[in-house]
């Protein structure tokens, strides 16, 4: 049980206390009523002993009365109507709430945290006036009358005429039949005379004198001279008074009846009718003269029917009884009590009950105590005695317990009033009352026997009942508390009496000791055992009962030593059930949130639901319209367990209390809505418009949307790519307030600073919604909610900035989204558009609809069938309008120590965009662009730039990571016309018609690679896009051919193009815009190129100068014609280099027309010379010469658009590959310096272009496609590709794990270098005749011819000595032998050619080798020999005959 205010030690004897009735004049009456109070209530306050009180017990034992306090009453001559009562209990629970602002206790119960009420004042208000409002009953004496105060003021004419009348008419109400009620406790009772006096008006020598003659009549132990009114009321505000009197009257007291019904009069006709309510005393009341029942046909517990009620009426007290209580009534309202009353007045009231007391009650009840105990005495001796003896006779010494079960329903046995038991219990009741607990104990004790041997059940129950509370408050506990005596006594009165108010009354008693002695668990088994809706028991009264009741078991479970948390939860929701079937909205809704603490989060969701519905309808109907919606709210923001009709019904009831909070305050701020679910983090945001749709051949650029998913990778990419045209615009430097372009912000973007919107561009906000229901939403007139500064951002800022919230289309322009179904458990996003007209800062606060549902039980499935939700099909059920807000937590700081430490986080801008002035916008838009292509492929196609804006636009410029595969044409494209024949072809080739006789020659041209945007330091990604006048102006739109090749991988590509363009004004904020493109192109194989180049052994060219190559390519057909390609045409070789061209074809087949069916091959031999000098005196170094060599009738021209633009991109891409690079060591500098000297030798600038048709059959039509592939040769003897080669993943090697010894790495050059340094050559004759038999000895003469091909000059060792003497070498060489000197030494110049003349010496016919001189060579100025070897060298064969 929750704490009390008292303790049990206290509360009882305060339950039951010698009770006093009053009856006062009509003058005192209204000497009192002056005060708005009647003569009782005016002593309430002052009712307990303010000191101890002794008296003599019958043994003359001295006994002290601690605390005493008396009950002074007026008399009222009917019983409390049940339904007054059940009013009264009613009224005083409601009006005792807990006070606002009190600081619960807080329990910690294991993992649970509990705010509780520790103090329960409703409970202990209802304890109190039920306790009070007890009727007085025949089976008992405590709330019997033993006194009765007869008052009179000193006013009257004939003050002690008048005490004798009313002295007559007390002796008429307790001795005439007429009256059952009230109860007196022995017929002669003590009658107190006091005399009122009212000080301020009154003459105070008559009241002295009126006194003495009472004291002569009454004697001075019998009367009383009070004094009171000692100000008039009028002065009533000078000085402030206390007022004792309220705290009392604001309980309604038990003779305010006629606030329940409409009068006494109303009570009394209403008894014959109200045959169905219970006599709350059990007892049948009417008892005739002879003191024996005279009603056996009734049963004893139904109200009695026969006795006439009316004569209560005539008596005078009702009309004193009636005006008082009208009186009580108006003195409820706010008045002063006691106004005529001071201090002085209160302490002689005080002193009044204490002389009252001392000299008159306790001597009463102590001559009383001492009659009843010689009456019981004599008594016993002579009638008793007999009885006692002859049943011990019969039934041995003992009686035998007999269960209550067994014992048969005697309730209706009556003693007559003189009986001995009754006396017993007399005696007991008047000792419990002075507090002398022992005396009471034997005596309840005693009587217990002897009515339970009558078997009078109801008599037994009572003296079990209060023999059980003695016992606790017995001094000194000489015995434990007897709980089974008022269990007894519970199951008597509940079971066999049928009197469920007295069994509350033992329960009360009870649970409150038990709660003493700490026995928590006894506690609550006994509260809740009263709680069940018996049938007897059933209506207002045993709701509140049982709601109070169980409210004090869950405490009792909570304040156990270990609490039973759930319990306390479980017993405090059936209370709440209970208070709101009795009507106690308040309490109700109290005990459902104090349980909730329990259930709350812990997954009992459909528990959470139950409460959580109760507390919503609680609330509602509290009009405490806030809690409801907070409780509805959680019903539907929980993931609810429950079934699509239960969500359903939640949802309606939730909408219903919504709609009634928004007509309260129709002008209030929306409120916020818990449905659908939002992810804010998810939100995105996109500015500018939508992108167009394609047309026909016109495919828009894809830029960007909010249809694209984002890729972390991709984003990265289009970052870099910015960032290189930014730095090619400014001059190579990133602007240190460059931050990359968004125009899609969303979770993964930085969203740290603010984003730049364009006026009149759309902002368009995705928002993602979630329905955890199972029943569908619909939102209808959605749209954002925003809050717009406008600024003007080039000067100063505006003198007032205007705060526009909504509603300013002029200003922002909202999107509303007339109908947005999100079908159960459905996410759906919702994309949200707004378009500024005015500059300045937007800040994005939320969405604002009208949340309803769909009219009637659609299945789910039903509403995913309806195509689209925005033709207003759907009917509302109810819809409430509200808001919810877009809150995005930025990301967490992670960069300081501080931040990491602690949990912080930074700013998230996404919907804050500050709107600037007005900018260019650009559309591409791509003509004729292909999907799929063949590996280097060339197609021509148009681009077209619209300029959408009301700006010009400037600096047009495009970027992408694969310049290789597409161009605009050079700066020659503009100024050469198409060839006719290449129109008539379609060819996006220059082409120029030959005639057959240069067939298999070069023609020879010459470009720069300036003039295709490849120069130096220039970014090659970077390209500028040819505008006429380089402005597009508004609303303009102009094309250019765009050429573009097939990368030279197959498979699928993606290639990203930024488009960059600026404001032909410069714009503060934003500098430049971009537009973005990604076109996927799939490519499939064509043509495979290898191609090496190798020096020709012929020293001489026609121009007699040295230094001509042989370059071989190798073509082959891999197209496995998918593409439905059915043959290749070589149709055209081409060379592109600084130094180098080719000068014919050496293929000896005079097969003109080079065709390659699928997987074929084919192989060319080209010759290549140096460039003549006049072409390199004139070239700069970005000067190259082009040379073609055609296999056709038609000349491509290889230097210009498109042939050279897709030849430099690729070049450079290739030069931008990281070569390999040789180790440097600082010591060996002088080496590295050599060998780079010889690597130079070996080095070759030479680019061989193919182009190529190929014949398609593609819907039985033959198309012509034409392309080229590049091969790139550096090295001589190096073969080299024109696709990229797949790098082969290294073998897996065991780990080593022991040091090399030589950690340097010789940097010695490698065998084929050397070979290229010097280059030999033998001039002989093929054949040589020598007659053998004439001259033994064939001399022949050789020329040897040494070439240095290096740029430095060299020291050259020939050494003619044959290397091995082994019978191989012998059998290769045969054995011919130099004659002459055997090593020569020369040192050749720079690109030097020097002959040796030697002679061979042959003795037999034969064919020999004569490549045997072994050449070793080394540069001037270094140490290190090399030798060239000369194995790649033809064999040099000669044949001599004999003649």
């Amino acid at each position: 049980m929750a704490q009390c205010v008292q303790s049990v030690q206290e509360l009882i004897p305060d339950s039951f206390v010698p009770c006093v009735a009053a009856l006062c004049s009509d003058e005192a009456e209204r000497l009192t009523r002056l005060n708005h109070l009647s003569f009782a209530e005016l002593l309430k306050p002052f009712s307990r002993l303010t000191s101890e009180v002794h008296m003599r017990d019958p043994n003359n034992q001295l006994h002290v009365i601690k605390n005493l306090k008396i009950a002074v009453s007026n008399i009222i001559t009917q019983p409390p109507q049940p339904g007054a009562i059940r009013k009264l209990l009613n009224d005083v629970v409601s009006g005792s709430q807990p006070a606002e602002g009190l600081v619960a206790n807080v329990i910690t119960a294991g993992d649970y945290d509990l705010n509780i009420s520790a103090t329960t004042p409703w409970f202990e208000s209802y304890r109190e006036t039920f306790l009070q409002s007890m009727p007085a009953s025949d089976h008992e004496f405590l709330n019997h009358y033993l006194a009765c105060m007869l008052v009179a003021s000193s006013s009257e004419a004939e003050p002690v005429e008048q005490f004798s009348k009313l002295s007559q008419e007390q002796h008429r109400i307790q001795h005439n039949n007429d009256y059952s009620y009230p109860k007196w406790f022995i017929p002669n009772t003590l009658k107190y005379y006091v005399l009122l006096h009212d000080v301020s008006a009154g003459d105070e020598q008559r009241a002295e004198s009126i006194y003495e003659e009472m004291k002569q009549k009454y004697g001075t132990q019998g009367c009383y001279l009070l004094k009171i009114n000692s100000r008039a009321s009028n002065r009533a505000s000078d000085e402030q008074i206390p007022d004792p009197w309220s705290q009392y009257l604001q309980k309604n007291s038990i003779q305010n009846q006629d606030s329940y019904e409409d009068g006494p009069c109303a009570i009394t006709s209403n008894k014959n009718s109200d045959s169905n309510l219970l006599s709350l005393d059990g007892l049948d009341n009417e008892v005739k003269g002879d003191g024996l029942p005279n009603n056996f046909r009734a049963h004893p517990l139904q109200l009695d029917q026969s006795s006439d009620p009316s004569n209560s009426i005539d008596g005078p007290d009702h009309v004193k009884c009636a005006s008082s209580l009208h009186e009580t009534k108006k003195g409820n309202t706010g008045v002063i009590h006691g106004a005529c009353l001071t201090l002085t007045d209160h302490d002689r009231i005080r002193q009044f009950i204490q002389e009252f007391t001392f000299r008159g009650l306790l001597p009463h009840i102590e001559k009383t105590i001492r009659q009843l105990n010689d009456q019981l005495i004599s008594r016993k001796g002579l009638s008793r005695s007999l009885f006692s003896a002859t049943k011990k006779w019969f039934s041995g010494s003992k009686v035998p317990e007999k269960s209550i079960n067994e014992l048969k329903n005697t309730s209706g046995l009556l003693y007559p009033p003189e009986a001995p038991e009754l006396q017993i219990r007399k005696m007991a009741d008047l000792c419990f009352l002075v507090q002398h607990y022992d005396l009471a104990y034997s005596c309840y004790h005693t009587a217990k026997k002897d009515f339970l041997n009558d078997q009078a059940m109801l008599y037994a129950a009572g003296a079990l009942e209060m023999a059980a509370v003695s016992a606790f408050l017995q001094p000194g506990a000489p015995r434990p508390y007897p709980a089974h005596y008022m269990d007894t006594a519970i199951q008597t009165y509940r079971d066999i009496c049928k009197n469920m108010v007295l069994a509350e009354r033992c329960v009360l008693l009870s649970a409150e000791i038990l709660k003493s002695q700490s026995k928590y668990s006894e506690a609550a088994a006994l509260l809740i055992r009263l709680t069940s809706e018996q049938n007897t028991w059933k209506g207002m009264d045993s709701d509140l009962r049982s709601a109070l009741l169980l409210e004090q078991a869950a405490h009792c479970f909570i304040n156990m030593k270990s609490p039973m948390v759930r319990k306390y939860a479980f017993h405090m929701i059936l209370a709440g059930h209970r208070f709101s079937k009795a009507g106690q909205k308040k309490h109700a809704l109290r005990c459902y949130c104090q349980a909730m603490q329990v259930y709350k989060g812990k997954g009992w969701s459909l528990a959470e639901d139950h409460i959580n519905f109760t507390i919503g309808r609680q609330s509602y109907t509290l009009r405490q319209l806030d809690n409801a919606v907070s409780a509805f709210r959680h019903i539907l923001i929980n993931e609810s367990k429950q079934s699509a009709a239960q969500q359903g019904a939640f949802l309606r009831e939730y909408l219903y209390v919504y709609k009634n909070v928004s007509q309260l305050s129709p002008d209030g701020p929306l409120p916020q809505l818990p449905l659908p679910y939002i992810n804010s983090s998810a939100t995105r945001v996109f500015f500018g418009h939508d992108r167009r749709p394609a047309d026909g051949e016109k495919q828009a650029a894809t830029h960007v949307s909010l249809d694209q998913e984002y890729d972390s990778e991709s984003s990265q990419q289009w970052r870099e790519l910015e960032e290189q045209v930014v730095a090619v615009v400014n001059k190579g430097i990133i602007p240190s307030n460059f931050h990359p372009t968004q125009y899609c912000l969303n979770s993964y973007s930085d969203n740290s600073r603010f984003p730049l919107a364009v006026v009149e561009e759309p902002i368009t906000v995705e928002v993602a919604f979630r329905n955890p229901l199972k029943v569908p939403l619909l939102l209808t007139d959605l749209s954002l909610l925003w809050k717009f500064q406008p600024k003007d951002f080039s000067g100063k800022d505006n003198e007032e900035v205007k705060e526009l919230v909504t509603g300013e289309p002029e200003m922002i322009g909202t999107e509303v989204i007339s109908e947005f179904l999100i079908n159960s458990e459905e996410s759906k996003v919702a994309r949200l558009k707004l378009f500024p007209h005015h500059i300045g800062e937007l800040h994005i606060l939320g969405v604002v609809y009208n949340l309803g549902t769909i009219q009637g039980s659609m299945t789910v499935d039903g509403i995913g069938a309806l195509p689209g939700c925005h033709t207003g099909k759907y009917s509302l059920s109810m819809s409430v309008r509200g808001k919810q807000d877009l809150e995005i937590q930025g990301p967490r700081l992670n960069n300081t120590k501080e931040e990491k430490t602690s949990i912080k986080y930074g700013p998230d801008r996404r919907l804050d965009p500050i709107i600037t002035e007005e900018m260019p916008l650009l559309e591409v838009f791509f003509i004729h662009f292909p999907t799929g292509l063949l590996c280097g492929e060339i197609r021509k196609a148009y681009v077209e730039f619209v300029n959408v804006s009301k700006c010009p636009l400037t600096g047009l410029k495009v970027v992408s990571k694969r310049p290789e595969f597409f161009t605009f044409g050079g700066n020659t494209a503009v100024l050469t016309p198409l060839s006719p024949s290449a129109s008539e072809n379609c060819s996006a080739y220059k082409t120029v018609v030959t005639d057959s006789t240069s067939v298999c020659t070069a023609l020879i041209s010459s470009a720069s690679s300036v003039d295709f945007g490849i120069g130096i330091g220039s970014q090659p990604e970077v390209i500028p896009v040819p505008l006429p006048d380089t402005v597009l102006l508004p609303g303009a739109s102009v094309q250019l051919p765009m050429w573009l090749r097939g990368p030279d991988e197959e498979g699928v590509h993606e290639i990203n193009f930024l488009f960059y363009y600026e404001s032909v004004k410069k714009q503060p904020k934003i500098r430049h815009r971009i537009l973005r493109h990604t076109a996927v192109i799939c490519t499939s194989r064509s043509l495979n190129v290898r191609a090496t180049v190798c020096r020709s052994n012929s020293l001489e060219d026609e121009e007699g100068r040295g230094g001509n190559m042989l370059v071989f390519v190798d073509v082959e057909n891999t197209n496995t014609s998918e593409a439905g390609v059915k043959e290749f045409h070589i149709v055209q070789v081409s060379s592109s280099s600084k130094h180098w061209k080719l000068q014919k074809s050496v293929n000896l087949s005079e097969n003109k027309d080079a065709k390659l069916a699928s997987r074929e091959k084919g192989k060319f031999c080209f010759k290549a010379i140096r460039c003549k000098e006049k072409e390199a005196a004139t070239q700069s170094s970005e000067k190259y010469t082009f040379a073609d060599i055609i296999f056709g009738n038609e000349q491509i021209v290889s230097s210009a658009s498109p042939c050279a633009d897709f030849f430099y991109r690729s070049l450079s891409s290739e030069l931008k590959k990281p070569q390999a690079q040789l180790s440097t060591h600082a010591e060996k500098q002088s080496i590295e310096d050599a060998v780079r000297l010889i690597q130079k030798c070996s080095e070759v600038d030479l680019n061989v272009i193919i182009l190529w048709k190929a014949y398609v059959v593609e819907d039985s039509k033959q198309l012509i496609l034409e392309g080229q592939q590049h091969v790139i040769l550096r090295t001589i003897g190096k073969e080299a590709f024109s696709y990229p080669q797949k790098q082969e993943p290294p073998e897996m090697e065991l780990l080593k794990f022991f040091r090399p010894e030589n950690t340097t790495v010789s940097s010695r050059p490698s065998v084929e270098q050397l070979s290229n340094l010097i280059k030999t050559s033998l001039h002989y004759p093929e054949s040589f005749n020598h007659p053998f038999h004439q001259k033994s000895l064939c001399l022949v003469p050789v020329t040897l011819l040494l070439s240095n091909c290096s740029k430095a000059d060299v020291d050259v060792i020939v050494d003619l000595r044959h290397k091995t003497t082994s019978p191989e070498a012998l059998e290769i060489h045969g054995s011919f032998t130099w004659l002459g000197q055997t090593q020569y030494k020369l040192q050749l110049k720079s690109q030097e050619i020097q002959s040796l003349q030697l002679k061979a010496c042959f003795v037999h016919t034969g064919v020999y080798n004569l490549g045997t001189p072994r050449v070793f060579a080394k540069l001037s100025d270094q140490v290190t020999v090399f030798e060239t070897s000369q194995q790649n060298s033809m064999p040099a064969l000669i044949i001599i005959n004999n003649v």
